[in-house]
């Protein structure tokens, strides 16, 4: 899952990015609210995050909140309060969040309401093409009856695959998809994951394959 995390705080910040990013999910960070809005508008998201640590925020957070879920791709949208009452958190919902969390925050729940509310959107269908899926419970290509696990890495970047399936992806995005957390990658450390990929695809007999495409990225071919 493609996540957007805005978060002024770094405490937090870092605690929910480690915690996202151990869930087989790739994160954009951003610690301006505001700011997380000129990231969305131009490149899809599955779910923002927007962490908002003072109530005298909501104002402001209620027309963010509301821009976003006026994208074309309709992303999930969770809001994170340290406080909240029951009427704002209901403004925030009518404003077109998702869900809103009040501290203390369980990050079980938020995984599992995140995992919810991708099946339920219209982009749970970009990571299905065809005959093939991911199954981000239990870290599985499926191909019926076929089910091959992958490695954390092998998982976002097959992922990023899905999401154009039969389509050119350049090497940068699949680098920014599959390896969020670095600011630099080796050519080579995509090549090494493509291989791995390729190989557990022909070892278990399955119809997808990956096709390298000149001079630009890879390609999923998914039968």
């Amino acid at each position: 899952m493609r996540v957007l995390l805005a978060c002024p705080s770094d405490v937090e910040r870092g605690y929910l990015l480690k915690a996202l990013s151990e869930s087989l999910n790739s994160i954009e960070v951003v610690d301006d609210v505001g700011y997380a809005l000129t990231i969305a508008e131009p490149e899809p998201f599955d779910c923002v995050i927007l962490c908002v640590p003072s109530p005298d925020s909501y104002d402001a957070l209620v027309g963010h909140i509301d821009r976003l879920a006026r994208l074309s791709y309709t992303p999930s949208i969770i809001a994170m309060l340290t406080r909240a009452n029951r009427d704002e958190r209901v403004r925030l919902l009518r404003a077109g969040a998702d869900v809103c969390f009040v501290q203390p925050w369980s990050m079980l729940e938020i995984q599992e309401r995140m995992l919810v509310l991708q099946r339920t959107a219209p982009s749970w269908a970009r990571q299905r093409s065809g005959t093939v899926q991911l199954d981000p419970l239990t870290r599985e290509l499926v191909e019926a009856p076929q089910r091959v696990l992958l490695t954390h890495r092998e998982y976002l970047l097959l992922e990023c695959l899905l999401y154009d399936a039969d389509a050119p992806v350049m090497r940068e995005r699949l680098i920014r998809y599959a390896w969020p957390e670095k600011e630099s990658v080796e050519p080579a450390s995509v090549n090494l994951v493509v291989s791995r990929l390729r190989h557990k695809l022909q070892s278990h007999g399955l119809r997808a394959r990956i096709e390298t495409v000149n001079r630009l990225g890879y390609r999923l071919h998914t039968g």
